[in-house]
Parts: structure tokens; sequence; C-alpha cells
């Protein structure tokens, strides 16, 4: 088989196109071929390497998997070769008291497909039994690859880990980012009730309100903290959903009403903030890590992909071959919602029309 592999990190052209061994199938697994991977932020820190944070090199990456059974091992044998299926992106034991109270994360040897083992940019991958998930109604193989590591990456900041309740008011930031447009549609699933969304351009800021925003601001021209205040009619918010951390994190918490939450899965911009520690324990402020979430979260997630509640946004697609153009596009920003790579025939990748969903409130009510 052929896919892209990573054995040093560095720029776009550390990615090695070359023939890869076809992975051999545990008893307790099963080869996917695959049909699309969808690209994220953990691609790029794979590739150019985290200080501090050793990853298995030679790596393929790719976190966000969908395909088809093409093998199946001796204790996987209730699915049928062919089988379209969607791949849970986090690896767990499955039998810890962390996996069996559904805190997958905190399992001592929980990884992810293209950080810890291999990943999708390639035309099979090896997957555990317990992380082979059905596609929803409806979704390509495109569409279901664009979904499990952002929607369950936004639910486990806001339903979980910041507790988002009906009619509080959220600021989410970097709205043409994958998992901040998973984040929207979540917040207005969830009964917030004004969605501020931050963006730098006019068209990013358009197609937020398109997904649920009913505010939108421009983050590069700074003062949005005060901006959302007033929004809120000087309340503040009570969520703010955050990766992009450093500078953008500190104004944040200056958008918090008292005993506000703000919840991090990511510093995409810059790792450090530096902040007032008197207003976190005066406002009694809370501050919360993200980090992806449990299987059984991801399962209930996608029954909202069945009902029409929740879609996936994608920007554009390309073949496998190009992956080191997408990560290009992916580091210049240059997208709204998700860069999902197609293996094979990309026909078969996108055969089936996203389902629709309403949109409110209207665009003409969104301020920006």
């Amino acid at each position: 088989m052929f896919g892209y592999r990573i054995a040093h990190h560095g720029g776009p052209e550390v990615l090695e196109w070359c023939e890869l061994p076809r992975p051999e199938v545990q008893p307790d697994e099963v080869l996917v071929r695959v049909r699309a991977c969808a690209l994220n932020h953990l691609d790029l820190w794979v590739r150019n390497g985290v200080e501090g944070h050793g990853f298995p090199l030679p790596l393929v990456p790719g976190s966000e998997i969908a395909g088809e059974i093409a093998e199946v091992g001796a204790v996987a044998k209730d699915l049928d070769l062919g089988q379209p299926v969607l791949v849970a992106p986090g690896v767990s034991c499955g039998n810890c008291p962390a996996c069996l109270s559904a805190n997958d994360p905190f399992c001592r040897v929980y990884g992810i497909f293209g950080e810890d083992r291999d990943g999708g940019y390639a035309e099979y991958v090896a997957v555990p039994r317990r992380n082979i998930l059905e596609v929803p109604t409806g979704l390509s193989f495109v569409e279901a690859a664009a979904i499990p590591l952002v929607f369950l990456t936004a639910w486990h900041m806001l339903a979980v880990r910041a507790g988002l309740r009906p009619l509080e008011d959220v600021l989410i930031h970097a709205a043409g980012s994958g998992v901040s447009s998973a984040g929207i549609q979540i917040a207005r699933l969830l009964g917030a009730r004004k969605i501020i969304a931050t963006a730098s351009t006019e068209d990013k800021r358009l197609q937020a309100v398109r997904l649920g925003a009913t505010h939108t601001l421009d983050y590069a021209s700074g003062g949005f903290a005060g901006k959302a205040r007033e929004i809120t009619e000087g309340k503040g918010v009570e969520v703010v959903f955050d990766h992009v951390g450093g500078s953008i994190f500190e104004q944040s918490l200056k958008a918090l009403a008292w005993g506000g939450r703000a919840v991090l899965c990511g510093s995409t911009a810059e790792p450090t903030a530096n902040i007032n520690l008197r207003a976190v324990f005066f406002k009694s402020l809370s501050i919360l890590g993200s980090t992806m979430g449990s299987l059984a979260e991801l399962k209930s997630v996608l029954r909202f992909f069945d009902t029409g509640q929740l879609r996936p946004v994608i920007d554009r697609t390309l073949p496998l071959e190009k992956a080191p153009e997408a990560q290009e596009l992916l580091t210049d920003r240059a997208l709204f919602g998700k860069v999902v790579l197609t293996v094979g025939d990309p026909e078969v990748a996108c055969n089936t029309p996203v389902p629709t969903i309403e949109t409110t409130p209207d665009e003409s009510e969104a301020s920006s």
C-alpha cells in the first residue's frame, strides 16, 4: 500500500510519500480501507514536533478516518467485509477504571491515531474493534471523516468541562476552525442564548452565522472582550471556548461574567499567557483544560448527525497525494471548516450529500 510517513520533524517536505507495509491485524482488530481522512492541527504538531513531547516516529499521520472493512480479526467477526465505518480517534484499553467510568483520555495507555499510532494518511489502517462506529445516516465517507475528533473535542469542552447551560452566553474563538465550527453548532444545540463567534474575515463571520452564531466579532481588530461585554449588556459571557491561547486567552478572561468558565483545548498561536490571578479568584473564574473526550460521548454526539441537528463543515477535499498542500492550507488558516483527503476513487468518498439543517437566527439578526 502507499501513503505518507513522517520519519523526522520539520516542514511539509518531511511528509514522505512511499510504499508502506500493509498493517497486520491482531485478533481484536480490523483492517479499514481508508476512503477519507480529515486534517487537524494535531497533524501539524506531529509534523513540526512539540518541545518536551516525543512521537513514535516513523509515523503515518491522520486522526479522523472513514472507510470500509477490509479484513477482520478472530474476535471481530461481527463486522462484514465492505461495511462502511467511522473510526473513533482515541485508543484506550477499555478495561481500566478510567475507561470503565467513561474517562478514556485518563487511561494510562490512551493514544490517538496519527499521534501515538499509525493513522489515515494511507490506503489501510489497523483499528481496534471497539473503535469501529457506524457512519451516520446519509453521510458520505468525506462527511463522516470530518466529524469525530473535532465534534468530540467541542462536545467535551462545552457539555462536560464547561457545563454550558441553556440561556447562558458563550464566546467562541476562531470560528473558521474545525473545532470551533463544531462548537458553534453544539452551543446552539445546548440552548445557549448568545453565541458570539470571532473570526478574522467577513466571509468567515457570515459562515459562522449560518451555523448558529448570534453575533460575530473581528478578533484581529482588538477589543473583543469589551465588545462581548456590550453584547451581553455588561454581564460578560458565562463560557469562553478557546484553542488559540496566548494573548487571546488573556483578553478572554476579561470577557467572562462573574463565575465564568474559560475552557481551552489547544494553543495554536501561543503556548503561554500572562494571567491576572487577582481577577481569577476575585471573580470566581474557572480555567479548564480539555483534551478529546470519551468513546461514550462520541457515540452520543453521532446521534445528532442522524437527526440532522449537527452537520460536518467541509471547506474542500483534496486527494491523499496532495497532503502537503492540504497541511499548508491549514497552516495559513485559509479554510472554514475541514479539509479532507480522499483516498482512492474520490467519487466513492464523496457520493452522498450532507443533510441540511435549519439555521437560526437569520443572518440579518447577527451583529458583526
